[in-house]
C-alpha cells in the first residue's frame, strides 16, 4: 500500500513540484530581501511600518526598518504596499477527508468507496490548497480510515515530490468499542473503521506504541462519540476511553516527547481528558468553570474548531436539528470563557470535515465575531501555535532564526479580518510558492 500512494502522489505532483522548484528554488548563500508595507509578526502586539525581511537560504537572516542599506546583488521583492505576516498555522485539519455532504453519503462514502489511490490524490489536492492560502503549517489530526497516509504525504512534501506545509501528522487516531464510525450496518458484518479501537490500558499503549512507531508527531484520542440533546434539552454525549485508558497513551507518548490531542464534546469525556493528562482539548463544545480552571492550571491547549458547528443544520424540530442548534449555541459560551480565563486558544477548522474547496481561514471571522481581537486570533494563528507544536520562534513568527514563511494581503487584517482569506503572496522555507501581489 506504502509503494502504490507514494507511486501515485510522485506522478499527481510531478508538475505541481516542479511550478515550486521554477518558482523559488533556494540556493544556501543567496539572500533576498522582502519590502514589507506593514509586518505583522506573528508575536508582537502592535504591527510595523516600513520594514526590511533579510532571507538566506530557508531562514530569516534578520529584521530591519526600511532604511537599512540592502546589499548589492541581493534579490529585492517588493511587499511595499502589503500587509506581511508570517506563515499561517492550522491546528486542526484532515487531509484524508472529502467533505460530510449528507447528500453525497456522508461520511461512509470516504471509507468505503473511495479507494486508497484516489484518497491520496485527495490528499494531495488538499495539501496544495493549504499552502496556496498562505497555511505553511498543518497539524493533521487523523487519516479517518487512510492508515499512515499522512506520514507518507509528508515525507512527498519533505523530498519535494509533491507542494505542501509542513504536516505534524496524528496517523489513525484511537476509540474504543462502540466508538467510532462506521456503524448502523449488520451486527454480523465486520465494518473498516475511521480509528484504530482498543479496549484496556494494555491495547490503549499498544496502538500508542504502534502509531508512534510509524512516524505519529501527535496521538489523537476520541474522548467523546456522538452527542445529543436529553429531555431537560442539554447536550450529552457519548463517553469512550476511560481515565485509565487514556493515561496509559499519555504516559506511552509523552516518553516519546510527543503529545496527546483530545477530541472530547462536553461532560464525562471531556473530564476524564483532563484527568488522563491530554495536551489539547479539540473542539470543547460545553466546557464548564471547573473544568477551565483545570486546563489552566494543567496549561492545557484549546483548539475550538467554531466554523464546523453552524453548517449542515438538520431541521429544527427533529432531534438532530435539536443536537446540531445546542452544541453551536453551548460552544459559543465556551469560547467566550475560554477567552475571559485567557485559555492558550489555537487555531483550527477542521478542514476535511468542511470542504476542502473552501476557504481554510474561515475560522477567523468566527473568532473574531465571537469578541476575539483580531490581533490575538492572528496569533493563535502563529506564535501561539507554533508554541503549542514546540517550535516556538521558528515558525509563526517573522524574526531571526525563524524559517522563511511568509505570506502577505493586499488591505489590514487588523481592520478586515477577512483580508486573511485572500493571501496574495507565499514564500515556504525560503522559496516563492504564490506571487500575485508583489512589484
Amino acid at each position: 500500500m506504502r509503494m502504490r500512494i507514494f507511486c501515485l502522489v510522485a506522478i499527481l505532483g510531478f508538475s505541481a513540484s516542479t511550478s515550486l522548484a521554477q518558482s523559488g528554488g533556494v540556493s544556501a548563500g543567496a539572500l533576498t530581501v522582502i519590502r514589507a508595507g506593514t509586518l505583522i509578526d506573528g508575536v508582537s502586539e502592535s504591527p510595523r511600518k516600513n520594514q526590511l525581511i533579510f532571507v538566506r537560504a530557508d531562514r530569516i537572516e534578520k529584521v530591519t526598518e526600511g532604511s537599512a542599506a540592502i546589499p548589492s546583488g541581493a534579490k529585492v521583492i517588493d511587499l511595499s504596499g502589503a500587509t506581511v505576516l508570517p506563515g499561517l498555522i492550522d491546528s486542526h485539519t484532515h487531509i484524508f477527508l472529502w467533505g460530510e455532504d449528507p447528500a453525497k453519503g456522508g461520511y461512509d462514502e470516504n471509507i468505503l468507496k473511495a479507494g486508497i489511490a484516489l484518497r491520496a490524490a485527495r490528499a494531495t489536492y488538499a495539501a496544495r490548497r493549504a499552502l496556496e492560502q498562505g497555511f505553511t503549517t498543518l497539524r493533521d489530526v487523523e487519516t479517518e480510515g487512510a492508515g499512515y497516509g499522512d506520514v507518507e504525504i509528508k515525507q512527498a512534501i519533505e523530498e519535494g515530490t509533491i507542494p505542501g506545509p509542513r504536516l505534524f501528522c496524528a496517523t489513525r487516531a484511537i476509540s474504543t468499542t462502540g466508538g467510532y464510525n462506521l456503524e448502523g450496518y449488520a451486527p454480523e458484518l465486520t465494518m473498516p473503521k475511521g480509528v484504530q479501537i482498543v479496549d484496556g490500558p494494555v491495547e490503549a499503549r499498544k496502538a500508542t506504541r504502534e502509531q508512534l512507531d510509524h512516524g505519529a508527531d501527535w496521538i489523537k484520542v476520541y474522548m467523546t462519540h456522538r452527542s445529543w440533546v436529553d429531555k431537560e434539552g442539554k447536550l450529552v454525549s457519548q463517553p469512550t476511553l476511560t481515565v485509565e485508558e487514556l493515561k496509559a497513551i499519555v504516559d506511552e507518548t509523552h516518553g516519546w516527547q510527543r503529545k496527546v490531542a483530545c477530541h472530547a464534546y462536553n461532560g464525562i469525556g471531556l473530564q476524564r481528558a483532563l484527568d488522563g493528562g491530554c495536551d489539547s482539548i479539540e473542539h470543547g463544545l460545553e466546557i464548564t468553570d471547573d473544568q477551565i480552571a483545570q486546563m489552566k492550571r494543567q496549561g492545557t491547549w484549546y483548539c475550538p474548531t467554531l466554523s464546523p458547528y453552524y453548517d449542515d443544520w438538520a431541521p429544527a424540530d427533529t432531534p438532530g436539528g435539536k443536537r446540531d442548534r445546542a452544541r453551536a449555541a453551548v460552544h459559543e459560551i465556551s469560547f467566550k470563557k475560554a477567552m475571559q480565563a485567557h485559555l492558550k486558544i489555537v487555531y483550527g477548522t477542521d478542514m476535511g470535515g468542511i470542504p476542502w474547496t473552501e476557504p481554510l481561514a474561515q475560522e477567523f471571522k468566527r473568532m473574531v465575531g465571537l469578541g476575539m481581537s483580531p490581533m490575538d486570533a492572528i496569533q493563535s494563528a502563529t506564535s501561539r501555535a507554533a508554541d503549542m507544536l514546540e517550535m516556538k520562534g521558528e515558525i509563526g513568527a517573522i524574526a531571526p532564526g525563524a524559517y522563511a514563511e511568509v505570506i502577505a494581503v493586499a488591505g489590514d487584517p487588523l481592520k478586515s479580518i477577512e483580508e486573511l482569506e485572500h493571501v496574495r503572496f507565499v514564500m515556504h522555507n525560503g522559496a516563492v510558492f504564490k506571487n500575485e501581489i508583489a512589484k
